[in-house]
């Protein structure tokens, strides 16, 4: 494990368990080698887990996976989120790095909640951050704090991150972790999740080309 970017920050959160798990990719049928690690002293109550592909660089890549039960296990079409998971791994896999999978569920507002909100761009057309707000809750909820946590206690404070969310690199950075480099995920676009896909351009600015627009 990289640890010589160990600087002055506090980390109060440290390894619990470290399990050798083989993960079957079942989109692609590969197979990787990888360590689960669970974590004791994070700043939230998930039982959040990372997820270590050797070898790691001195920067290793990182992937902030927020679950999506919908889409990662039922491969649901109205998101991008199972996709951009199966990606994550297989990258990961190749070259190494850490999947940090966080159990921030709906953004942070839980399985049913989330359901509730799906209702709503259902019926009433909203889209998934208005219906977030329609049942009471902020557009996004998640905390990125705890992924620096994570990382922290693995001993890793500086990363090539593999995102398209603007915020998650600043609340990386704000919580003592250096995004050296950013890599862009994948765009799985569909007709289904064109509009969400579009409204997380729109409203929170994520890089997402979706290049020439659906008809």
């Amino acid at each position: 494990m990289n640890k010589a970017r160990i600087t002055s920050t506090t980390v109060s959160a440290s390894v619990r368990t470290r399990v050798k798990v083989p993960i079957h990719l079942r989109s692609s049928h590969q197979r990787f080698e990888a360590e689960m690690v669970t974590f004791s002293g994070l700043c939230d109550t998930g039982e959040h887990l990372a997820i270590v592909f050797e070898p790691l660089s001195s920067s290793p890549h990182v992937r902030v996976h927020s679950e999506c039960l919908t889409g990662d296990v039922f491969g649901s079409a109205l998101c991008d989120c199972g996709e951009q998971l199966d990606e994550a791994i297989t990258m990961l896999g190749k070259l190494g790095g850490i999947l940090l999978y966080l159990r921030q569920e709906g953004r942070g507002i839980g399985l049913y909640n989330k359901l509730d909100a799906y209702d709503l761009q259902i019926s009433q057309g909203l889209d998934t951050y208005a219906a977030n707000q329609a049942i009471n809750f902020p557009e996004d909820m998640r905390d990125f704090r705890v992924a620096a946590e994570m990382l922290q206690a693995l001993g890793i404070f500086e990363i090539s991150l593999v995102t398209n969310n603007p915020d998650k690199i600043s609340q990386l950075e704000r919580s003592g972790i250096s995004v050296k480099h950013v890599l862009q995920t994948g765009v799985f676009v569909n007709s289904t999740n064109h509009r969400y896909l579009r409204t997380k351009i729109d409203k929170h600015h994520h890089t997402i080309n979706l290049g020439e627009e659906l008809q």
